[in-house]
């Protein structure tokens, strides 16, 4: 197993030729800090840990409240681990949460966090999940313009994204100026319309249906030379 110490985890990621771990947020940061010196892992990025549970979306005032509390820590996380990103899903479109309402309510709560971004040059990454939100490429770019400032970028997943798209064409719509950090991941359609949807990622790299050669050479085509998770 990898561990289930901060300090344990490292190790195996060192041990497993890794660079760099993204870390989730909201973790005691003296463990972390001593994990990083021991290790010599970087942390390039930092991975909100409330946004599924304080959605920026949710009707509830108090509650988008909580999750802009949760995005300020993880950004204030994000400057003491050195890392220049923070992972965060905006929202979510529901029954009861309407794509507009989501629109606004995430926009709404974001900018409240601009500031602090801007103050400790920590980007906020909007990641592509299964949220029912920002479906298209156009949009997703529309999304991050709306906030004119380069503090807000998206975290773009090469796996979630074969459920509505092809990455080699979300990868050029969005370009170097917005894609802030990747998360490389396989997905099998042919595993998800037998199993349902999220078994599609039951997969081995290289094993799916991520065309692998077009979207490496997606991101030489934009000139991305940053961070990519696996």
């Amino acid at each position: 197993g990898v561990g289930k110490t901060v300090a344990e985890k490292f190790r195996s990621a060192k041990a497993a030729g890794f660079d760099g771990i993204e870390v989730m947020s909201h973790l005691n940061r003296d463990e972390v800090l001593k994990a990083m010196k021991e290790t010599g892992i970087i942390v390039p990025s930092v991975c909100d840990a409330m946004h599924w549970k304080h959605l920026l979306s949710d009707p509830n005032p108090e509650e988008r409240e909580k999750g802009i509390e949760a995005l300020k820590l993880s950004l204030e996380d994000a400057k003491i681990y050195g890392a220049d990103t923070v992972l965060l899903v905006p929202g979510r479109v529901t029954d009861t949460v309407s794509y507009d309402e989501c629109w606004k309510r995430s926009t709404e709560a974001i900018k409240k966090a601009l500031p602090l971004a801007k103050k400790l040059n920590v980007r906020i990454a909007v990641e592509n999940v299964w949220n029912n939100f920002l479906l298209s490429p156009l949009e997703a770019a529309n999304y991050v313009d709306q906030f004119r400032t380069s503090a807000v970028g998206f975290y773009f997943d090469c796996g979630n994204i074969l459920a509505y798209g092809w990455p080699e064409q979300w990868i050029r719509i969005l370009g170097k100026k917005r894609i802030a950090k990747v998360h490389i991941k396989e997905y099998s359609k042919k595993i998800a319309d037998a199993q349902g949807r999220s078994a599609g990622f039951k997969v081995a790299l290289l094993e799916g249906d991520v065309n692998w050669h077009e979207v490496m050479k997606a991101f030489d085509e934009i000139g991305y030379n940053d961070w990519a998770t696996i």
